[in-house]
């Protein structure tokens, strides 16, 4: 499993197509995200804005190879495997994304409420906000392996089945990204940090249970 998330992971730097959605991603935090906003609400959206850029990375690393490539990795490996690699190095490319993403947040932020008045704490908000985007980095991935090949394997629909199902992810209520976004938000309202504890769980396991469904169609679906 190592030498496949090195193959995967050279694989999706080497083609440079990670390069759209980490720039979405910078374009997105740079018209949500000012400094000397309050921190809370800036982390709010550097969760949310992370979502359907996972979703996409999912999509590009499963399409990533050529289907004569794939079929002799899938030789030598299986399929489910090989499959599971290119959902982990996404994840994994979206998690370190997030994550620096909450760090420079953080540090540029204004640590109080959303009436600039309440302080809060440091530490304890970062905590919160890199559990919320670890929730949306989950959640993301969720997507991206249902809409994407093996699923869903025309693009005209695939496409944008993932942006709408990236969307709903953000919105419904009782979606694990919803609510940890809307528990940092609401906390930064009240100068109280929330950790997204059980968000976070429900997202790994939905991410867990999509991508499960997204390997066992691989040996059956080709490419």
């Amino acid at each position: 499993m190592t030498a496949l998330l090195r193959y995967q992971s050279a694989l999706l730097v080497r083609s440079q197509r990670w390069l759209p959605p980490f720039l979405l991603y910078a374009v997105l935090l740079g018209i949500g995200v000012q400094g000397g906003q309050p921190l809370l609400d800036s982390l709010g959206y550097t969760a949310a804005f992370l979502l359907p850029v996972a979703a996409w990375l999912v999509r590009i690393c499963v399409t990533n190879e050529p289907p004569a490539a794939r079929s002799v990795v899938a030789a030598a490996v299986g399929s489910a495997r090989a499959h599971l690699a290119c959902v982990l190095v996404a994840l994994s490319a979206a998690a370190l994304l997030g994550t620096a993403a909450t760090v420079i947040v953080t540090l540029i932020s204004d640590p109080v409420g959303s009436d600039h008045q309440k302080r809060i704490p440091v530490l304890e908000a970062a905590g919160a906000g890199l559990l919320a985007v670890l929730t949306c980095a989950l959640l993301g991935a969720a997507v991206g392996a249902l809409t994407a090949w093996p699923v869903l394997r025309s693009p005209g629909r695939a496409v944008p089945t993932l942006l709408l199902a990236a969307l709903l992810a953000l919105v419904v209520s009782g979606s694990p990204a919803q609510a940890a976004v809307s528990g940092l938000v609401g906390g930064s309202h009240t100068a109280t940090v929330h950790l997204p504890v059980l968000p976070l769980a429900a997202a790994a396991l939905l991410s867990a249970a999509a991508t499960a469904v997204a390997c066992a169609l691989t040996s059956r679906r080709s490419p």
